[in-house]
């Protein structure tokens, strides 16, 4: 014969333990703490373009011999160096190189910079 368990549910919480929408909004609204929101502190959206904001071109590389993260530091920290470049990531378990910049990115700066570090750019992914 099998035994069955029955496993006991948690009870169900009572209406005045769940927040009500306008709480949550409420304090949503006054419990702003993210500096880089677009969100003002009276819980709209702004509809002014944050200064702050990179936006450029992003372009993904190949990358051979990168096996851990001073590998991955390695790269990303010669790469950053290359003027107009706003954001750099390596990644040794994918080989790939992600390097975001204010225009269109020199392949051979990226590629002196990868040789710089001591590892070899295979090309655009």
């Amino acid at each position: 014969m099998v035994a069955f368990s029955r496993r006991r549910q948690a009870p169900a919480p009572a209406p005045s333990d769940i927040p009500r929408t306008d709480d949550v909004k409420e304090a949503a609204m006054t419990s702003q703490t993210n500096p880089t929101s677009c969100c003002t502190p009276a819980g709209t959206c702004g509809s002014a373009a944050r200064a702050d904001v990179q936006v450029g071109i992003t372009t993904v590389y190949k990358v051979t011999g990168m096996t851990c993260g001073h590998c991955e530091g390695s790269v990303s920290r010669e790469v950053s160096a290359i003027p107009g470049v706003t954001s750099v990531k390596a990644v040794a378990a994918t080989g790939l190189l992600t390097v975001t910049s204010t225009g269109t990115p020199d392949d051979e700066a990226v590629r002196a910079a990868v040789d710089e570090a001591g590892y070899e750019l295979a090309g655009r992914a």
